[in-house]
């Protein structure tokens, strides 16, 4: 899969035809309503681990809002390079934006902004020709990780959705974060049944993901507070670099972050209309 970094395209140079290759070098050229967040008062920890993560997202959902921290981290046998992100959801509305720094060595320069909404993505960057304040529009099924991983990190709302799909869960502790008491679960997870569990459109990017990923038990961490609302996750997805490959040598290990805080706070973010909106044409390999 051939996501931001320098090193992800020679991984992939050999199966630069093939489709994950192709469909994440044209995101480079180029989940659940909610309510407000004083309906969410009802809402409360359920004291089976199971039932508290598969409910996160629905409940982190009636907050109304909240503002993100992402990270991802992707490693491959010799490099390892991290993005760091900041924005918001606005779940009432289901839309949300991330602003991400591109690390150097990567295969682009300069931010990635992004809006996400159920099912789609509109992506800019300078640094990957698209021109200054216009923007790409992308259908998540155009990517081949459902634009879980190949932007620079995993939009909060297809973060918690992926909680959905718990298979595992068991409390690992608890930890105070400012002055907020956090339960700590871990377990795996199924991406497709996370999909089928949120449905519509903001399923089909867990869809992709799970047809893509190679580690189909995908390993998660949550913090949850006493109200059920996802404050932190943790979600280690894993594909091959040369498509098909089975090999270890192959292999390329992403570790995506989200926190989350402010719940109920103000974001700022709209659709981009359609006068911004410019078409790129895909790139028959990563420059």
């Amino acid at each position: 899969m051939n996501t931001l970094t320098g090193s992800h395209r020679r991984i992939a140079g050999p199966a630069r035809t093939g489709a994950v290759t192709a469909l994440l070098a044209l995101a480079l050229t180029a989940c659940g309503s909610g309510s407000r967040a004083a309906e969410s008062s009802a809402d409360q920890l359920s004291a089976d681990p199971l039932t508290a993560v598969r409910s996160a997202a629905d409940i982190t959902g009636r907050t109304g809002s909240a503002k993100a921290v992402t990270e991802l981290v992707t490693a491959s046998p010799d490099k390892k390079v991290v993005f760091n992100g900041s924005g918001g959801y606005d779940y009432q509305n289901r839309i949300g934006k991330l602003e991400i720094d591109v690390p150097p060595g990567a295969a682009t320069t300069g931010k990635i902004v992004e809006v996400v909404l159920p099912g789609t993505v509109y992506l800019q960057n300078s640094g990957a020709k698209i021109p200054e304040g216009k923007w790409v529009k992308l259908d998540v099924r155009q990517l081949a990780d459902g634009n879980l991983v190949s932007s620079g990190a995993t939009d909060p709302a297809s973060a918690a959705g992926a909680l959905r799909g718990a298979q595992k869960a068991e409390l690992a502790g608890a930890e105070t974060v400012g002055g907020v008491v956090l339960k700590h679960y871990k377990g795996t997870l199924d991406l497709a049944k996370a999909a089928a569990a949120t449905g519509g459109r903001g399923g089909d990017g867990l869809r992709m993901g799970a047809q893509t990923f190679t580690v189909k038990e995908v390993p998660y961490e949550a913090w949850l507070d006493a109200q059920g609302r996802l404050h932190k996750v943790v979600e280690t997805f894993s594909f091959a670099g040369v498509a098909g490959s089975k090999e270890a040598k192959d292999q390329v290990k992403v570790v995506s972050t989200v926190s989350l805080s402010d719940f109920g706070a103000t974001v700022d973010v709209s659709e981009p209309g359609a006068a911004d909106i410019v078409s790129m044409k895909p790139s028959a390999s990563p420059s």
